[in-house]
């Protein structure tokens, strides 16, 4: 609980996976994925229940061991490739009545910390927005990057007034890491998104922020966990 209000984290698992198959409960550095994530909500200050929306009674199981609960199992109209994330959210919202926000945690991002979770937290009261996501400064600027038109030839993504400028004179871009997505559900359920005018940034590390999409992106999670270990 935070200044009188109560917060729900959700941490969306589904059983099939094309690009990792059964990455949700891989061991990574000793654990399964989803447990890095059920650890850190665990662990901050403010979060009240940490919940599991999944299909897959394996990965219901292991969360269970890890301290999340999973009162509930995904139907399987929201477990499909095709589902949306928003879906799945507003329907574990509605399972678990009583709340005042959620904190939607992907089990993808195992390198994000409780501080991390509280830091968004806290920054929507500092500022009174309803909605905040993390963030981290992308490693290659769209400034430069270009679109291939007829013949190759090439296309800026995003025009600049001088090309030959230096990257740190460039503005600073930032890209949503997939770690810590904030609001408060009254507003959450009219929005039916996260990204709004209204959507504040909470900035991370790179450290921090890696998204887990493929083989490469574990390996290279597993590589910063065990230094951090």
């Amino acid at each position: 609980m935070y200044r009188g209000k109560k917060f729900l984290a959700v941490i969306p698992a589904r059983g099939g996976s094309k690009g990792l198959p059964g990455k949700n409960i891989r061991p990574l550095a000793g654990k399964p994925l989803l447990a890095w994530s059920i650890e850190a909500a665990r662990r901050s200050r403010y979060i009240d229940r940490i919940v599991l929306s999944s299909d897959d009674p394996a990965i219901m199981a292991t969360a269970r061991q890890w301290g999340a609960e999973a009162p509930f199992q995904r139907p399987a109209e929201l477990a499909t490739d095709q589902a949306l994330g928003i879906d799945v959210v507003l329907h574990a919202i509605e399972q678990v009545a009583g709340f005042d926000y959620v904190v939607l945690c992907q089990p993808t991002s195992p390198l994000r910390i409780a501080e991390d979770i509280d830091g968004a937290i806290e920054k929507l009261f500092q500022t009174g927005a309803p909605v905040c996501v993390s963030v981290t400064e992308a490693e290659k600027t769209p400034y430069w990057m270009f679109t291939l038109a007829e013949s190759d030839r090439m296309v800026p993504v995003m025009e600049h007034p001088d090309r030959s400028v230096n990257r740190q004179e460039l503005p600073k871009i930032y890209v949503l890491n997939g770690a810590v997505y904030v609001a408060e559900i009254g507003w959450f359920k009219k929005a039916r998104s996260f990204l709004t005018d209204e959507t504040l940034g909470y900035v991370m590390p790179a450290s921090r922020s890696v998204d887990i999409d493929t083989e490469r992106d574990f390996l290279l999670a597993e590589t910063l966990l065990a230094g951090r270990m």
